[in-house]
């Protein structure tokens, strides 16, 4: 008959060894947390279009998070079936884990957040002057309501790219398509034409396009680090034209050249979309069928260190989807 080691011994035996620090923290590397996250939420509602709702990322990449934890595991954690998508066992295993352990974790972060006297989230967001003006405000006043623990430092800077001179968490900027370290998003692509006061569009009734532009006062928008008058330039250029592109009037923001061109003191390029409502309530007239596409646009930019961070991710995929609304809109009309 077998002989039992004394309890002590017996218990040092079968209880798991704690491993050391640094063996531990390797340990956990591989934990894919962002793909615990989306397994989570599809897992509470059984629905991929509800969870990517909630956590405002698309179905796709939803299903790329749930499909790599399942690869990394080696089983299946969902099935869709005909009555819907169903946990299978190996899912039913590890759900209530994941739930339990993530609201330990924002229970504590939390209280300490309170404690601390930092519950609200402050994201510091740059946007562009005549951006801000026209639609920023309305996108800022919407998302802060969705999301009152998220605070908005905004400040604006009028130029191309990302303002030198301060950090920020995410950008909206005006710029040219461009490769570098930073992900940018396409929101708004400005399509230009030639547009003034009726006034003025009266008084050239007849003349050609090159004429006209000739006859009248250039305005410009300052762009910091550019050439003057860079956008006429390249209209110019695009319709083989034989004007001056650099002389004329210069202001820092394109809302206050929209209302210099209202008042009859010049001709602007304007974006037709961003400027529609002034066009539709004829203050501002487009007089010729001559549009062109600048390359130049509005890009939401963030840093992909930073695109980890919740909040950032958040407003990022928050404005994206707002736009997509936005362009549908326009293409309705």
């Amino acid at each position: 008959m077998p002989i039992r080691p004394p309890a002590a011994v017996d218990e040092a035996r079968t209880k798991p060894k704690s491993l050391p620090p640094e063996a531990s923290d390797a340990a956990r590397l591989w934990l894919p947390l962002n793909a615990l996250r989306a397994f989570e939420v599809v897992g509470r509602r059984l629905s991929f279009t509800g969870a990517a709702a909630s956590l405002h990322i698309s179905q796709s990449a939803l299903s790329r998070h749930v499909s790599r934890l399942e690869e990394l595991l080696g089983c299946k954690l969902l099935e869709r079936r005909s009555q819907g998508l169903v946990l299978t066992k190996a899912g039913a295993a590890l759900l209530p884990v994941v739930t339990k352990s993530f609201d330990g974790l924002e229970a504590t972060m939390q209280a300490l957040r309170h404690r601390a006297g930092t519950a609200q989230r402050m994201l510091r967001v740059h946007m562009p002057p005549t951006f801000l003006n026209v639609m920023g405000m309305s996108l800022l006043r919407e998302f802060r309501l969705a999301f009152p623990d998220i605070s908005i430092d905004l400040f604006s800077s009028n130029g191309v790219g990302l303002p030198r001179a301060t950090v920020c968490d995410i950008a909206i900027v005006f710029d040219r398509p461009r490769y570098d370290d930073a992900v940018r998003d396409p929101l708004w692509l400005i399509s230009q034409t030639p547009a003034c006061s009726p006034d003025i569009a009266e008084r050239c009734r007849g003349m050609d396009l090159q004429a006209f532009l000739r006859a009248n006062e250039l305005l410009h928008t300052r762009l910091e680090g550019e050439p003057f008058g860079v956008l006429w330039a390249a209209f110019a250029r695009h319709f083989d034209l034989e004007i001056s592109p650099e002389r004329g009037l210069a202001l820092d923001a394109e809302r206050l050249t929209v209302e210099m061109a209202i008042t009859g003191n010049g001709v602007i390029l304007v974006d037709v979309d961003m400027f529609a409502k002034e066009i539709a309530d004829g203050r501002l007239v487009t007089p010729y069928e001559a549009t062109s596409e600048s390359g130049f646009g509005y890009y939401l930019t963030v840093h992909p260190d930073d695109m980890s961070d919740p909040a950032i991710a958040l407003f990022r995929s928050w404005v994206i989807q707002r736009f997509t609304h936005v362009k549908r809109d326009i293409a309705a009309e």
